[in-house]
């Protein structure tokens, strides 16, 4: 695995708006969210299936596969964490084709070891692999958490061949009210709650807090489509499953 996250930190803003009961500013960020995944790697998988009531894999998979990732690509995972959204472009890349996890957590990655797929410890905003050296980037869930939306935009851009394509998963916050709420109390009550009963994560708790915080702070998609356009992509397009499921697509011309 190569670590590569020393001078990688950003001074631009991050994507979401301030949340001063979590940090004060982009250094106390980046050590609050490094410490969140790094305690809460071990029992991320387990969180994760309940917060997605163990629907999370079909619907990478299915995502992935509509934004036109295929057998034989070599693909980018930005942000990988432990590897859930690896797991199912590996299973569409299949064996002729190459999926490489990138994320700046040493706790996640160690978790990701499992799937024997090489490993990069980085940040996004600054990727140590030569440009054009995939077919297909992507990220899961994780935009809320980087330093800047276009330094991002710019090094997925720059590390895709001609005709490449980027897709960025992301949980956009309903618009209405009657889907919101009862979202944020099964993210920041029900989630935590049946945690604490599988003696699984005594931080899920903080985590799910801070998982709605920054989905409810996060720039609107209009802004997160128009970086991708000053990054260089074209065609960027974002399609939304039950109101809240946000998958960005572009592609290098």
């Amino acid at each position: 695995m190569l670590d590569n996250t020393s001078g990688n930190r950003s001074t631009e803003p991050a994507p979401i708006g301030p949340l001063a009961h979590y940090y004060a500013d982009e250094s106390a960020r980046r050590k609050f969210v490094d410490s969140l995944f790094d305690v809460g790697a071990r029992d991320y998988d387990f969180i994760e299936r309940l917060l997605g009531l163990g629907t999370g894999p079909w619907y990478r998979r299915e995502a992935l596969r509509r934004a036109g990732l295929a057998a034989g690509m070599r693909v980018l995972d930005v942000a990988t964490g432990t590897g859930l959204t690896a797991r199912e472009a590996k299973s569409i890349a299949g064996e002729t084709g190459l999926v490489l996890g990138l994320d700046p957590s040493a706790g996640m990655l160690g978790e990701a070891r499992a799937l024997c797929i090489p490993l990069v410890r980085a940040l996004g905003e600054r990727i140590p692999l030569a440009g054009g050296s995939f077919d297909f980037a992507c990220m899961g869930f994780a935009l809320r958490h980087v330093a800047s939306l276009e330094p991002l935009f710019a090094e997925m851009r720059r590390v895709l061949s001609p005709g490449g394509t980027v897709c960025i998963l992301e949980i956009t916050r309903p618009r209405h009210r009657i889907v919101s709420e009862p979202l944020r109390i099964f993210m920041t009550r029900v989630v935590p709650a049946l945690a604490r009963l599988a003696r699984r994560d005594t931080d899920a708790q903080r985590m799910m807090d801070f998982y709605w915080d920054t989905i409810h702070a996060c720039v609107p998609p209009a802004s997160v489509l128009a970086a991708l356009e000053r990054a260089g992509f074209a065609d960027a397009r974002r399609t939304v499953s039950l109101g809240m499921f946000s998958e960005y697509t572009a592609s290098v011309k």
